[in-house]
């Protein structure tokens, strides 16, 4: 039985939900990435945060850009923590793997929480990244660099993080309506992170 199976991702933060949002820094290391994100979006253009945790530092940083921000969450635990933060903004709990909102936003983020699914999860998810972005919509997302899982942890316990190759990336957002803007592996001024920054080709533009 893998780490996935014997206990779930969303069940992990559902117990340490309030610990993971009290190591997690507000200091905004993604701030670059947010600026080059932000650069593609129309003035005040709706933001889906897929995995959105407690809200802190990143919904707190678009909102201040002036941007409206809806959160999704699998958590109730992380929602919870959302909505203490942010009563204005609208939370839903779902699951990513199952997103169905229907509607469209200007801007797709999934920023340190795509990466808890599996590569055959993570490729089902590109379909509902189309399904929820309007023409020309942004789209960031962190991945790992190479296919396969990494195991770290959350207060002890093991938690799973997954990933596909980056030529597999690519030809999954190319076949879903999406060009890469930028991509960089492990950045340094990032917390290493790896990074995808696509947009969603305007209907017709092949």
């Amino acid at each position: 039985m893998t780490v996935r199976e014997s206990g779930s991702v969303v069940d992990l933060y559902q117990r340490h939900g309030a610990a993971w949002a009290a190591l997690r820094t507000t200091r905004l290391v993604e701030a670059k990435w947010l600026d080059r994100f932000c650069a593609l979006l129309p003035a005040g253009g709706a933001i889906l945060d897929i995995g959105c945790g407690s809200g802190l530092p990143i919904a707190r940083d678009l909102a201040r850009r002036g941007f409206g921000v809806t959160g999704v969450d699998a958590a109730e635990t992380m929602l919870a923590l959302f909505r203490e933060n942010f009563p204005d903004m609208t939370a839903y709990r779902r699951d990513m793997r199952e997103l169905a909102l229907g509607r469209r936003f200007a801007g797709l983020l999934a920023w340190d929480s795509f990466f808890h699914l599996s590569p055959d999860e993570q490729r089902g998810m590109f379909p509902r990244f189309a399904a929820h972005a309007n023409p020309d919509a942004a789209l960031m997302f962190t991945s790992g660099n190479a296919e396969g899982a990494a195991i770290g942890a959350l207060e002890g316990e093991p938690l799973y993080h997954g990933s596909l190759d980056p030529k597999e990336y690519r030809k999954l957002l190319d076949a879903n309506g999406f060009d890469v803007v930028a991509h960089v592996v492990e950045d340094p001024d990032c917390g290493n992170r790896t990074v995808w920054l696509a947009r969603q080709r305007p209907t017709g533009r092949g």
